[in-house]
């Protein structure tokens, strides 16, 4: 089954996140003592993934018209705009909670790679290996994420679901097209893209620098497209100077 390792991973943040929200509040030093340890931690995984790039000036373009994209389709204002209508629907939490719980769970568990390697796992081999072990790291982390931010963690699991098992599905397809270098080269810089914009992710956590990371998520679309288009355009290339050279 493609989305069983999706389905386990939800399971795993909707959990969490009932146990994180049971746990009486948590003191408000205590709060900024764990977002800032987690946001730490967050900094650390975010540029172990950003050095896996081969090439860093597509990860440079791929950020560019990435953030371009998603300033203009304002995916931050519509991911925001969701959380607000969550915070109306359920009340009696702090102004901003639920929409603050739902923006940053949903980014920390989508942007990473074992999501999208994990996904992509699921989709070319049936392997369900690395979601199982995501699943057990969100759902752990949505009790944290619960008991600091509030329930609004638990409305995470609809996009990780759709996001994780939308890349498992299109696995089935892709692998018919690519070869397996291919394959390796695309999550290579997709995990690099990834990495940056979880180190963004973290500056919110530790309360650095507000930055608007759903709007670079194009950015992973971008560098995905981009691995093929640069390896055609290489190859194109090198067939053109060997018909010059035979030429001459």
């Amino acid at each position: 089954m493609v989305l069983l390792g999706t389905i386990i991973n939800t399971i795993a943040i909707i959990v969490g996140g009932f146990v994180g929200g049971i746990f009486p509040p948590i003191k408000e030093n205590v709060r900024q003592t764990v977002m800032q340890a987690i946001g730490l931690s967050v900094v650390v995984l975010g540029v172990m993934m950003a050095f896996k790039t081969n090439n860093f000036l597509l990860v440079i373009f791929s950020l560019v018209i990435g953030s371009l994209l998603g300033e203009w389709m304002k995916i931050d204002d519509r991911l925001n705009q969701a959380g607000k209508w969550l915070e109306k629907k359920i009340g009696g939490q702090k102004k901003g909670s639920v929409a603050t719980a739902f923006v940053t769970a949903t980014l920390v568990y989508c942007i990473g790679a074992m999501a999208i390697l994990g996904a992509l796992d699921s989709g070319l081999r049936l392997n369900h290996d690395i979601l199982y072990t995501k699943a057990m790291l969100d759902g752990f982390t949505a009790i944290i994420f619960a008991s600091t931010l509030g329930m609004g963690v638990i409305f995470s699991a609809v996009p990780v679901f759709l996001y994780q098992g939308a890349i498992a599905l299109s696995a089935t397809v892709i692998v018919r097209f690519l070869s397996e270098d291919m394959l390796q080269q695309m999550i290579q810089e997709i995990t690099a893209v990834g990495g940056i914009l979880i180190i963004a992710i973290a500056f919110n956590l530790l309360e650095l620098k507000q930055i608007r990371v759903a709007n670079m998520l194009p950015a992973i679309l971008i560098v995905a497209l981009g691995v093929p288009l640069i390896e055609y355009i290489q190859s194109w290339w090198t067939q053109l100077l060997s018909a010059g050279s035979s030429f001459f």
